[in-house]
């Protein structure tokens, strides 16, 4: 006799046999003994998640001679000729290679003939939104009033291709994915059925590559066993069948990331290209140890949502404590990016290796956590002592002139004598040489200031736009302090005369001349600026 792979052997005979789908099973066997049956259904989910499966339980479910609690007996003639495949009353259609009009008008011309057993004449459409335009509407009519004795199920993985108004006319139901306990959970049951040996940490990593499918898990499970026939299937035999890689690789590769060893990382890809490795496996795989130790660095529950031994996530929290989340978080965009580039690329390791120096030097891009990345990087190195940050030392002649500077008594330094009308003006006249000592942004608020003589010997600077005194003097009085020392200090170098300068605001109800008095001849304002 032939074989007969996993996940044919084993497709579910009833509603209690379906994994991860209860929330529709029961809805189903609850319109079963309710005897509320419904005439058209459509089923959208992924791959291998129990669509086709549910459809045909249901089939022989609502069909069945002796229903127990909703679920087929699988006893009677009419579950057994389901069954088989021999049954006229549940006609399969695979709407991929039967989809013109031709085919759903010869289903609408079958319609008027009643079951020859059973209640209801099941019609199973697989893939039903490979349909074309005119099938469709071919079918709408007998689809929204069928005889009472019809019952339409449409099965699709991409519902969004089908016309509103065949949705309108069904009663949808959602397939979920299978999480990754419900699926190795199963096949650990198969095995024990079948007389395999498997280690529960194999199982799991199949179960993880089936990505929510049971007939992708059960296909992978055939696969593996078949190359290991007679021998217990470990976790390292499941990573050389799928060209898988373990996550100490990963662990090893991100160690020469976070160092910017470039070298060293493409060798480590080199090593699992000469182990046949398959590529795009390697990046998606290390996209999801990526995200494991962002959820592991963000959450102080993260066992909850990452699985992993207790010993392994304790390396991996060690590893997360390394790294801070915005650099993570660049490396998880990085090898996104890359993972939708790789499938239709030629040069795969190419791309990888590209990947791998970017991520290794940070300077070759631009963005916002690539900088961050490159300020860490310098802090690490400046706390290494790999980078040292030296004085230059002082000339003889300097050290000497601050050691006297330095003995001088406070008392004996000479005060800067007051300023008087005169050395007002003297200031004034040297406004020109003030202002070059000032940066471009300074010069720019100060275009509209008028210098003036004040009360007490002060100079007064009035400004007439806000803006720009607001922009000069800064956000708070400390800064406008500052502002009007450095002022003061630039003027006693060049004058020799201690000024009080204060910055003022001409109010909008004030006028100039009323409150001012500007020393107009000694004030050259037309002094030549540098570019800013």
């Amino acid at each position: 006799m032939s074989y007969t792979a996993l996940y044919r052997k084993f497709r579910p005979q009833d509603f209690e046999g379906v994994k991860g789908q209860e929330h529709i099973t029961s809805t189903l066997k609850n319109q079963i003994r309710a005897d509320r049956i419904g005439h058209a259904y459509l089923f959208c989910g992924t791959r291998g998640t129990g669509k086709t499966s549910v459809a045909k339980i249901f089939a022989k479910a609502v069909n069945c001679l002796n229903p127990v609690d909703g679920n087929p007996c699988n006893e009677c003639e009419v579950c057994k000729s389901i069954n088989n495949g021999t049954s006229m009353n549940v006609i399969e259609i695979d709407a991929a290679s039967n989809n013109g009009v031709e085919n759903i008008r010869q289903i609408v011309e079958e319609v008027k003939y009643s079951p020859t057993e059973g209640r209801y004449k099941v019609y199973i459409i697989d893939e039903v939104h490979m349909l074309s335009i005119g099938a469709f509407n071919a079918l709408l009519k007998t689809l929204e009033e069928p005889p009472s004795y019809v019952m339409f199920v449409l099965a699709t993985t991409e519902v969004h291709k089908i016309p509103i108004t065949i949705l309108s006319r069904c009663q949808r139901y959602d397939f979920k994915r299978i999480n990754v306990d419900t699926i190795s959970a199963r096949m650990c049951e198969l095995c024990d059925i079948e007389g395999m040996q498997a280690e529960d940490r194999a199982l799991k990593y199949i179960a993880k590559a089936a990505d929510g499918s049971m007939r992708d898990a059960l296909s992978l499970l055939d696969q593996c066993s078949a190359f290991y026939m007679d021998r217990e299937l470990t976790y390292d035999n499941v990573l050389e069948v799928l060209g898988a890689v373990d996550t100490q690789v990963f662990s090893e590769m991100l160690e020469h990331i976070v160092a910017g060893d470039s070298i060293s990382c493409i060798h480590k890809l080199d090593e699992l290209i000469m182990l046949g490795r398959d590529l795009s496996q390697f990046v998606m795989d290390f996209v999801w140890y990526l995200r494991n130790l962002l959820l592991i660095s963000a959450s102080d529950n993260a066992q909850e949502v990452v699985d992993a031994s207790a010993e392994r996530m304790a390396a991996m929290q060690e590893e997360a404590e390394k790294i801070n989340t915005d650099t993570l978080m660049r490396y998880i965009r990085v090898f996104s990016e890359l993972s939708g580039k790789l499938k239709f690329a030629s040069q795969k390791r190419v791309l990888i290796e590209v990947a791998l120096i970017k991520l290794t030097r940070p300077a070759m891009e631009k963005n916002y956590d690539s900088i961050l990345q490159r300020l860490e990087q310098i802090e690490h190195r400046l706390d290494s002592g790999e980078i040292n940050i030296s004085i230059p030392q002082q000339s003889t002649e300097t050290q000497q002139i601050n050691t006297i500077l330095q003995n001088v008594p406070a008392e004996t330094k000479a005060p800067l004598p007051k300023a008087i009308p005169e050395d007002i003006k003297q200031a004034a006249a040297n406004w020109g040489r003030i202002m070059m000592q000032m940066n471009g942004a300074q010069r720019a608020c100060l275009r509209d200031c008028k210098v003036s003589a004040g009360e007490d010997n002060k100079l007064y600077l009035v400004f007439q736009n806000e803006i720009n005194y607001t922009m000069f003097i800064g956000r708070d009085k400390s800064e406008e302090n500052n502002r009007t020392s450095e002022i003061e200090k630039m003027l006693a170098d060049i004058t020799g005369k201690s000024i009080e300068v204060e910055i003022k605001l001409l109010q909008p109800e004030q006028h100039y001349n009323d409150n001012y008095t500007e020393i107009k001849n000694a004030i050259n304002m037309d002094i030549e600026e540098e570019d800013f």
